[in-house]
């Protein structure tokens, strides 16, 4: 064997330790595996890549910056999963959510409600540029009144998630839109022009399914009727149009650019705000007999930012639609992220990620080879490095020069990665946007992913327009000053 398969097959065994100890994981956990086991597991598939490169001669410097690094690329995705933790606290204690709830069930019926959720996710993402936001805010209230309704968990979750991802993947605002032409060497509007041939109709398809579905599939047994849920949520919280304004104002704010740190930071203060002025009742109930108002009020608003927060019903189900976590529910998601992060870091500085991808570039073959490799890649990066900018930035650094060679434009670069290392990141449960949605929703990511149809078939799409050769465009040919075309 050459040293170079033996290099190749060398790369490999962390990933197949990894796979072998997550499926024991579920094998023995469950749906529990991500609440330690997986976390093991990535930690000791790295430490199985250490050792092998260790003793190939490596430094563990090296590697050491590269989890370093790694896990530095994702800090900004912690601050904002933290950030979302403390938002919902506030956004419940203040009844915004439970206004979202109620005058959801008052507009929407179960028929229409997977189509009608993908929709108003898809255009609050189109308007923010953020899937995060999406999911964080209108995505919270949504999963609640789907399971109000009867709806399976998974089938929410999934119209959410392919809504949001829909809309993030076509604004000019979202930060994988702008940094996939960056990379592939194209401008912004060229790139989210192209895309709309394969995005266009991946969404079709998404709604078709969604609107189908909501015709067909059987509604779970509820221990509590919409009216009941309704009637609770208007005893307890003082409801009102001007709850809305909340998220609106966070809307707005990520549309106008503020960075998403901040404007969620901001959003859950003005939710700790309206709690004290709208819902004092709430306050007095959650501090107890004997607490004045005034010494209550700070304590119980920095709780549920940072704690928890559950309000009591006196019914199950509507009790876990009124709690929240705060910054603390979300710290076994860091966790998780942080291991994978350390995975992945480790096989990137080994070289172990730019060995695979070398072995599946030695094979391609054609421009529709050249597009499904790209995609192909661009998902094994978000299994292997657990982070979307990874699966976009280093294949899209990988492929530029062969989409060159093939005398493709960049934009079908730019397209490739975007249809294949944004949308499917959620897919993947120990991928940061996994880990996030998951939390966030209280759905397991292995729970939502098979309905999440437009993550599904977008990577899908943009291999069939490849191999078809569909819409690919090509680099114009240069004029020389004898008229003749160059190159």
């Amino acid at each position: 064997m050459n040293n170079s398969a033996s290099s190749l097959l060398l790369s490999l065994v962390p990933i197949v330790v990894l796979i072998a100890l997550l499926g024991l994981n579920v094998v023995f956990y469950g749906e529990d595996s991500s609440y330690g086991p997986n976390q093991i597991a990535l930690l000791t598939a790295g430490g199985v890549a250490a050792g092998i490169s260790l003793l190939s001669g490596e430094k563990w410097k090296k590697l050491y910056d590269g989890i370093t690094e790694s896990i530095s690329s994702a800090l900004g995705a912690i601050l904002i999963l933290l950030m979302i933790g403390a938002l919902a606290g506030t956004w419940l204690l203040s009844g915004v959510i439970p206004a979202m709830i109620y005058y959801g069930l008052e507009i929407l019926n179960p028929t229409i409600f997977l189509f009608a959720t993908t929709i108003v996710c898809a255009i609050v993402s189109l308007a923010t540029g953020s899937s995060w936001g999406t999911v964080g805010t209108v995505g919270v209230a949504l999963i609640a009144i789907g399971q109000a309704l009867g709806i399976g968990e998974g089938w929410v979750a999934g119209a959410i998630i392919s809504g949001a991802y829909f809309g993030d993947k076509m604004s000019p605002l979202s930060d994988t839109t702008n940094l996939a032409p960056a990379i592939a060497g194209t401008d912004l509007f060229t790139h989210i022009r192209h895309m709309i041939w394969t995005t266009g109709p991946s969404i079709i398809i998404a709604l078709i399914v969604f609107l189908v579905a909501g015709f067909t599939v059987d509604l779970q047994e509820s221990t509590v009727s919409v009216g009941e849920m309704q009637q609770v949520m208007a005893e307890k919280f003082n409801l009102g149009w001007w709850l809305m304004l909340v998220p609106v104002a966070v809307i707005v704010m990520i549309a106008k650019k503020v960075p998403a740190v901040p404007a969620l930071f901001i959003g859950s203060i003005i939710g700790g705000i309206f709690a004290v002025i709208f819902q004092p009742q709430i306050i007095m109930e959650l501090a107890g007999e004997g607490k004045s108002f005034a010494n209550s009020a700070y304590s119980i608003v920095v709780k549920a930012m940072a704690l928890d927060t559950s309000i009591e019903t006196g019914n199950d189900e509507i009790n876990r639609l009124l709690s929240a976590g705060g910054m603390y529910g979300m710290m076994n998601n860091v966790w998780l992220i942080l291991c994978a992060l350390t995975f992945g870091g480790i096989l990137q500085a080994a070289g172990m990620l730019r060995r695979i991808t070398s072995a599946i570039l030695s094979v391609v073959t054609g421009s529709g080879g050249l597009v499904a490799s790209t995609a192909g890649t661009c998902i094994v990066f978000n299994v292997l490095a657990s982070d979307q900018y990874l699966a976009i930035v280093v294949p899209g650094k990988m492929f530029a020069d062969a989409y060159k060679d093939q005398g493709l434009a960049p934009e079908n670069l730019s397209r490739a990665l975007e249809d294949s290392g944004t949308v499917t990141s959620v897919l993947i449960p120990w991928n940061t946007c996994g880990v996030a949605q998951s939390g966030v929703l209280g759905v397991a990511t292995l729970a939502y992913a098979p309905y999440c149809i437009f993550n599904i078939v977008s990577p899908f799409m943009t291999i069939l327009f490849g191999l078809m050769g569909w819409k690919l465009n090509r680099i114009p040919a240069k004029i020389g000053s004898d008229g003749l075309k160059e190159g």
